[in-house]
């Protein structure tokens, strides 16, 4: 069973920057394509970044130019470094795993994380 926990989230202003974290165990990290999720209040879940176990990323049109997804498998680690922060940004943010081709829909991403939150004041 993979097991995934996001860090890194927090509290910043507009125009700042983080970098979130998520770790996984129990699985071969090698073998998964990862995502990052996002919910904001009121809102569904959506596709922030993902990254296929080549290492080729995907990016929403929302994101993309200040956010960047990398992936160390020598540490079994996803990043997103989100730069340029807005408070549209502010949600949870959400780490997931998939063994099946594709990065994009939600539903078949097998392992997902419990979440950090991202606030973005202005």
């Amino acid at each position: 069973q993979v097991q995934l926990v996001e860090s890194g989230g927090g509290l910043v202003q507009a125009g700042a920057s983080l970098r979130l974290s998520c770790a996984a165990s129990g699985g071969t990290f090698r073998n998964y394509a990862m995502g990052w999720f996002r919910q904001g209040p009121g809102k569904e879940r959506e596709i922030v970044a993902a990254i296929s176990r080549s290492s080729n990323p995907y990016y929403a049109d929302s994101v993309k130019g200040r956010f960047t997804i990398s992936r160390d498998n020598a540490k079994n680690t996803v990043y997103l470094q989100m730069n340029s922060l807005k408070p549209e940004d502010t949600a949870v943010y959400y780490c997931a795993g998939r063994d099946v081709p594709g990065l994009v829909v939600a539903s078949q991403y097998r392992y997902w994380g419990q979440g950090t939150q991202v606030t973005v004041s202005s």
